[in-house]
């Protein structure tokens, strides 16, 4: 699948990783990065998204400190690298190239135009502010992180949205999720949470040291029936 490039609001242009459905026209799934940059794990959940018959696409959010960041988490190095652009970026462009991306995803030839996000991380609280601050038709969150620091946005969510929590994050504890899930309760477009219990921040990383199979597998096939149901 190709890498792409998008035009950024404010000028300027950023890489983007493009995996295209074989069966024709479809919907689209913006694939939000986690700190590890636009990585071989990020394309490998657009490739799935794709498989399933999504357009999927994965921008380089990190661009504006250096294009094309693609870490591993195999190495202490690679983790105190990926925390420096962690605390580089800047999250309000970051927002705006994320919708340069949903509106560049939007008028692919064969996409719909239902197009969704999903988000892994801290990529995972930038689809709940995707969510707060966009026109996405329906978002999934992957342990997103900060979440608890931006409830306040919360009546700003008019589209369905979808937490996966995992229950023993060392990123979100005990005390953030239950803000969460109190300050996102009342909220009808938030329509579900699930909490994977005894699981790690990082369940769903492809390799990573808290992987468990069972669970993603589970929080995918939720993932898709959301996805169907909402981007039909």
């Amino acid at each position: 699948m190709p890498d792409i490039v998008i035009k950024a609001e404010d000028g300027g242009s950023f890489g983007a990783y493009l995996a295209a459905p074989k069966s024709g026209p479809g919907s689209g799934v913006l694939v939000i990065q986690e700190i590890f940059g636009v990585n071989a794990v990020m394309r490998a959940i657009a490739d799935d998204l794709a498989a399933q018959g999504y357009f999927a696409l994965c921008p380089d959010i990190f661009w504006r400190q250096e294009p094309g960041v693609q870490l591993t988490d195999q190495t202490d190095a690679e983790w105190a690298r990926a925390f420096e652009f962690f605390k580089g970026f800047d999250e309000a462009k970051g927002i705006a190239d994320l919708k340069s991306s949903l509106n560049h995803l939007r008028a692919l030839p064969g996409c719909t135009g239902k197009v969704g996000t999903v988000g892994y991380c801290l990529g995972g609280r930038l689809v709940y502010l995707m969510a707060c601050r966009s026109n996405a038709d329906a978002n999934v969150s992957f342990y997103g992180v900060g979440i608890e620091n931006n409830l306040g946005e919360a009546k700003a969510i008019a589209k369905p949205t979808l937490l996966h929590i995992a229950e023993k994050d060392s990123y979100v504890p005990p005390d953030a999720q239950a803000k969460i899930q109190a300050g996102l309760s009342s909220i009808p477009s938030v329509t579900l949470f699930y909490t994977y219990e005894g699981q790690e921040h990082g369940f769903a990383r492809a390799g990573g040291k808290h992987y468990d199979q069972a669970s993603v597998d589970l929080a995918n096939d939720r993932t898709s029936v959301f996805f169907k149901r909402y981007l039909a």
